[in-house]
């Protein structure tokens, strides 16, 4: 199975029209879709600054997040139209008590091109006491996020002093199968940009890729400042001055642009969703926890699996719904636009 996006040969962008009814998962712009992010929860055992206000958070209604059941199915679905990477987010998804049997059954599903890969994006809190059952259940792979390695950073970034807890998942994972491990920074002025090396070493220390991610405005506070951004190029300076980098070909629609460090096998990452949008490659979409599609990390509308879910609705009716909502989708998410809005939803909300 290839995680690389197909475009239709031949076909202009279509502004119009109805969605097919057949084929590969297709927007008007030729973007073939294999990656569904699945957020299983609003929650979090973390109050990131830059995700969520330490108090006074909405969370969803208990009723109205997924059942097992739901998810598995429009997973189903999905897969029998192509979906070939299913990656469990949140919130924080540790914090579903049936997340081991949510990986186990979404693991079992075959599509056209075999069985699909679960993944999953985690804090990593809890991690070393599940993982084995995940491992069994058919996880593949594994991103962690991890911004600091100073406790009292963590301690003011996350308004928790949970460190050491994240430091024993990532020992668990790098003591595991699951390769290639990732571990997630998003890289922040005057918080952590003087980490930049030494989060890479730790990385590298535990067999895992460091990837650096720009920071978006997705805070729920909507309190993002493009100019205290750091930036790709500030990120790539500052790891120059430790290695040799050498760009990583073959990209495709990897949201991680990588380079070679000193000539070596081993990689580090940047996400630069800001400074280098890769939108014309992206071949993802997102369910909420609460059953909405989005076919936009940044997106304004949403599309709502709920009632056909919870009325009856036929496995062809939940096609149509997907479908539709990817054949809507724009063809860059316009952070650069001067007219650009933030998104309602915090990223806790919506689901990496």
């Amino acid at each position: 199975m290839s995680a690389v996006p197909v475009r239709l040969a031949g076909a202009p962008p279509r502004e119009t029209g109805e969605a097919p009814t057949s084929g590969p998962l297709v927007d008007r712009f030729g973007r073939v879709h294999r990656d569904l992010r699945v957020s299983l929860t609003d929650r979090c055992s973390l109050r990131c600054t830059y995700c969520m206000p330490e108090q006074g958070n909405e969370w969803l209604a208990k009723q109205s997040i997924l059942d097992r059941d739901e998810i598995v199915r429009i997973a189903r679905i999905a897969a029998d139209h192509g979906i070939t990477t299913f990656r469990l987010t949140g919130g924080e998804p540790l914090l579903r008590r049936d997340i081991v049997a949510v990986v186990e059954e979404i693991a079992r599903i075959e599509g056209p091109e075999g069985p699909v890969r679960v993944a999953m994006t985690t804090n990593g809190i809890g991690l070393d006491r599940v993982l084995p059952a995940l491992v069994d259940a058919g996880l593949t792979r594994l991103n962690i996020s991890i911004d600091t390695i100073r406790a009292d950073r963590f301690r003011d970034l996350t308004r928790r002093d949970r460190l050491d807890d994240v430091f024993a998942g990532i020992r668990a994972a790098a003591a595991s199968p699951l390769r290639p491990l990732k571990l997630n920074a998003v890289a922040m002025r005057g918080v952590n940009d003087d980490e930049l090396v030494d989060l890479v070493q730790f990385a590298l220390d535990h067999d895992a890729e460091m990837r650096f991610i720009e920071q978006m405005p997705l805070d729920a506070s909507h309190t993002w400042d493009r100019s205290q951004m750091v930036t790709r190029e500030e990120i790539l300076a500052a790891l120059s001055e430790r290695w040799s980098l050498t760009p990583v070909p073959g990209r495709g629609g990897a949201p991680a642009e990588s380079w070679r460090l000193d000539g070596s096998g081993r990689t580090v990452g940047v996400i630069a969703s800001v400074t280098a949008p890769f939108c014309g490659d992206c071949d993802r979409l997102r369910l909420t926890a609460d059953g909405q599609l989005r076919n936009c990390l940044f997106s304004h509308r949403e599309f709502d699996l709920v009632p056909v879910l919870r009325g009856g609705g036929s496995d062809a009716d939940i096609e149509r719904v997907l479908r539709a909502c990817i054949w809507k989708k724009l063809p860059g998410h316009a952070i650069n636009d001067p007219g650009f809005l933030q998104p309602g939803r915090g990223m806790n909300a919506i689901g990496g």
